[in-house]
C-alpha cells in the first residue's frame, strides 16, 4: 500500500463511509500526519475500538504517521456522540488508571518505535489543563456558532433527552484538539467513527479560521453485525481486549461464532491479510461452509493480535479439546485456560480413586447410582476416551502432567479435576 492510492486501499477494506472533498489528493501530496482520539472512560478497551485502531495501522503500514490522542482531558467531560444518556463522571485518578492500561493495549496494533512514521501516543490533559475558561472562549468559542453546533448530529440526537452544557462543549474540545495537533506535530488528518463527523469537521473549520490552512477528516462506517446484535456484545456483555475481563477463549469464540454474512467484511476490516489471501479464504468457506475455514482464520488472526502466538496456540487447543477434535496434552497453558471456561474441582492428592465418585463430585451425576449408570451406558469419558467399566479408579498415570483430569458427560458437558489447587 503507497501513501498515494491508500485511500482506495481503505475504501475496499471498508474503513471510508465519508471524507472530506479533496483528500484523496492530499494523500497524493506525501506521508501525513493522522490522529485518533480514545477516551479513557473503562478500564480496558472493547472490540468497538478496533476499528479506529486497525485503521490507524493500515495508515502506519502504508507510510503514514499515526497519532493516538488518549482523552486524560476530555475524558473528564464526556462525548456525547453515539450516547442516549449522559455519561457518569469519572474522577481524575480513574481516568489516570484507565489511561495507562489502554496504553498498553494499543501497543499491539502500532509501531511506537523510531523513524518518521513512528506512531505517538499523546494526552490531551496537557494542553486542555493548562487552558483558562477566559482565554478559550475567547481564542476558540468565538469561532462556533450555537446554531451550527445544533444542527451537528451529535447534538440533535440528544435535545430530546437533555444535554448538559458539559457535554454540549464536548465538540469545541476536540476542535481544539485538532488545532493544537496541526500546530506542534503538522497533523493534518483526523479519523474516526462516523458518529465523529460532526466533531471531526468542526475542527476542520477551526484549523481553516485560525490558520487559514487545510485539514481533512475520514469517519468509517460503524461496524454492525447481520444478526442485528450490537457488534462486540454478547448475552454475557462487552467483549474486552483485557484478559482480565473477557477470557482469551471467550474471545476467540467470539470470532469463531460470527456470521457468515460479516465474516468476509470482518477478515478485511480486523486483519491486514491481503485481497488475494482472503479471496483464498472464502473460496474455502464456498467449499466447505461447515467447517468454518473463514471463521477460524479470522478467530485465529485477531486473537493472535491481541493476545499474543503464545495464547492462541493455547486457547486453539483447548477449543479442540471441547468441541471432540482434540486429545489433552501435557500442556500447563491449555489446562489453566480449561480451567476458566468449564466446571472445575478440586481434588486432594493421594491414593487411586473410583470413577464413580469423581463423576458425581464434578457435578456430571447428581448421584453416585446416576454415575454407575452413565458409565455402564458409555456416556462417560475420561481425558476423552470413553469408559464402560463400572470398577475403573483413577490412579496416577491418568493425570495428565500429574494433576489434571478431563471429564466428559455425552458430547458436550465437561468438567476438570485437578490436584493440589488451581
Amino acid at each position: 500500500m503507497t501513501t498515494a492510492n491508500v485511500l482506495q486501499k481503505l475504501e475496499w477494506r471498508g474503513f471510508v463511509q465519508q471524507a472530506t472533498p479533496s483528500l484523496a489528493a492530499h494523500f497524493a501530496t506525501g506521508p501525513v500526519t493522522a490522529y485518533c482520539g480514545f477516551d479513557p472512560t473503562a478500564p480496558s478497551l472493547q472490540l468497538g475500538n478496533l476499528m479506529p485502531l486497525m485503521l490507524l495501522a493500515n495508515l502506519q503500514r502504508s507510510g503514514h504517521r499515526p497519532i493516538v490522542l488518549m482523552g486524560g482531558g476530555t475524558g473528564l467531560i464526556g462525548d456525547p456522540s453515539g450516547k442516549a444518556g449522559e455519561r457518569p463522571l469519572l474522577s481524575k485518578e480513574q481516568i489516570r488508571e484507565n489511561l495507562q492500561r489502554q496504553r498498553d493495549q494499543m501497543a499491539r496494533f502500532l509501531d511506537f518505535g523510531a523513524g518518521p512514521t513512528a506512531a505517538l501516543l499523546l494526552d490531551n490533559a496537557k494542553w486542555l489543563g493548562a487552558q483558562s475558561l477566559i482565554d478559550f472562549l475567547r481564542d476558540v468559542g468565538k469561532h462556533f456558532t450555537v446554531n451550527i453546533m445544533l444542527q451537528k448530529e451529535s447534538v440533535k440526537a440528544r435535545l430530546e433527552a437533555g444535554l448538559s452544557f458539559t457535554e454540549f462543549s464536548y465538540m469545541l474540545l476536540q476542535a481544539y484538539d485538532f488545532l493544537h495537533l496541526f500546530r506542534e506535530r503538522k497533523c493534518t488528518l483526523q479519523v474516526g467513527g462516523s458518529d465523529q463527523w460532526g466533531n471531526i469537521t468542526a475542527g476542520v473549520e477551526l484549523i481553516r479560521r485560525i490558520e487559514n490552512a487545510e485539514a481533512h477528516g475520514l469517519v468509517a462506517p460503524l461496524v454492525t453485525m447481520a444478526s442485528g446484535q450490537k457488534f462486540g456484545k454478547t448475552e454475557a456483555g462487552a467483549i474486552y481486549l483485557d484478559p482480565a475481563l473477557t477470557s482469551p477463549y471467550k474471545f476467540y469464540q467470539f470470532w469463531i461464532n460470527v456470521d457468515d454474512r460479516d465474516v468476509e467484511r470482518y477478515l478485511k476490516l480486523f486483519t491486514h491479510r491481503s485481497a488475494d489471501e482472503i479471496r483464498d479464504i472464502m473460496a474455502q468457506q464456498t467449499k466447505n461452509p461447515a467447517g468454518r475455514p473463514a471463521q477460524r482464520a479470522l478467530a485465529s488472526t485477531v486473537t493472535s493480535l491481541v493476545h499474543g502466538a503464545a495464547v492462541l496456540e493455547g486457547v486453539e487447543a483447548a477449543t479442540a479439546i471441547l468441541f471432540g477434535e482434540g486429545q489433552p496434552e501435557v500442556q500447563p497453558r491449555v489446562f489453566d485456560i480449561l480451567a476458566g471456561e468449564i466446571p472445575t474441582v478440586v481434588v486432594e492428592e493421594g491414593a487411586d480413586v473410583a470413577l464413580v465418585d469423581l463423576v458425581a463430585r464434578a457435578g456430571l451425576a447428581k448421584s453416585k447410582s446416576e454415575a454407575r449408570r452413565s458409565i455402564e451406558q458409555g456416556g462417560i469419558y475420561v481425558n476423552q476416551q470413553r469408559v464402560d467399566d463400572v470398577g475403573r479408579t483413577i490412579a496416577a498415570g491418568d493425570w495428565i502432567g500429574g494433576r489434571n483430569l478431563l471429564l466428559r458427560k455425552g458430547k458436550k458437558e465437561y468438567a476438570l479435576l485437578r490436584r493440589g489447587g488451581p
